[in-house]
């Protein structure tokens, strides 16, 4: 008896150790299941690289990253932007629209519209080498807005008044409970008309178009992708495969090689996204729209 309790010893060790461990082996392999290379081309550092500009542009870091990130890998022979957004804030449009110049000085930039790219999401795409749209997608709305409501008469039904102390004649400029004044109208409009200039400005300078025939590709215009390009918003279109062939053959890859988006992170950004967007309702900013 104990020689079979010998003989068998290594394997009741065993036995031992994964019962005691289950939990943790269960945690390892499933870890293992999830980064392993699931081929041999996976094992390769990839040498092009799409990048995602979905939903109102709000918060933008974990792009602009991205982008830098790419611009800087010297296995990353070009950046693939693909964009389907609305739109949204001044601030972060530009953001993106300055890291996507600033990897154009280092490596090839395409853009491809695969749904919408109007207003802040075509700011954020007009340095790139070239806008390669989706013959179904929706191009332009070149314009800029600022509003808010006017619940003064929802306030009164209820009861309610507001009050305030401000020092600066224009610090309730904007302020939904009461109907706007003359002088705040201006004042809003004044910053409105400024930021479209610098809109457009860019737009002509970025695109190589007459920045005196701005009504033509500007004034929040619509437009399919066959207008947009007659009216030289973007450069030619095709679908996905077309615009990654397009990248390749800018970027001198013979054997392309593209990243794939981990799962956990595109559910992070999406939620960031509507995080973003809700924040954003509570405290409006400058829409490119």
């Amino acid at each position: 008896m104990q020689f079979i309790k010998k003989l068998f010893s290594p394997v009741l060790a065993i036995m031992k150790f994964i019962q005691e461990h289950f939990k943790a082996m269960l945690f390892l392999l499933l870890l293992f299941w999830i980064f392993a290379p699931q081929s041999k081309e996976d094992l390769k550092p990839h040498n092009l690289e799409q990048i995602y500009l979905v939903g109102p542009v709000m918060e933008v870091s974990e792009i602009v990253n991205q982008i830098d990130e790419a611009a800087s890998n010297e296995f990353v022979k070009g950046i693939l932007l693909n964009v389907d957004s609305p739109g949204g804030a001044v601030a972060p449009s530009i953001e993106v629209a300055y890291a996507i110049k600033r990897a154009k000085e280092k490596k090839p930039v395409v853009v491809y519209a695969s749904g919408t790219i109007a207003s802040g999401s075509y700011y954020a795409s007009i340095w790139a080498n070239e806008i390669v749209a989706n013959p179904g997608s929706m191009v332009g709305s070149i314009g800029v807005i600022m509003q808010g409501a006017d619940v003064s008469e929802l306030m009164d039904k209820v009861g309610i008044k507001s009050q305030s102390i401000q020092a600066g004649k224009y610090k309730k400029v904007g302020a939904s409970d009461r109907q706007w004044t003359d002088y705040e109208i201006n004042e809003l409009n004044k910053v409105i008309q400024g930021t479209y200039d610098l809109f457009t400005a860019d737009v002509a300078n970025a695109r190589g178009l007459d920045i005196k025939k701005r009504d033509t590709f500007a004034n929040a215009h619509i437009f399919t992708s066959k207008q947009a390009k007659d009216v030289g918003l973007i450069d030619s279109i095709g679908v996905e495969y077309d615009a990654k062939n397009r990248l390749a053959l800018l970027s001198g890859v013979n054997d392309p090689l593209w990243n794939k988006e981990d799962r956990f992170d595109k559910l992070m950004k999406k939620l960031s996204a509507q995080t973003a967007v809700t924040l954003h309702t509570y405290f409006p900013p400058l829409i490119m729209k």
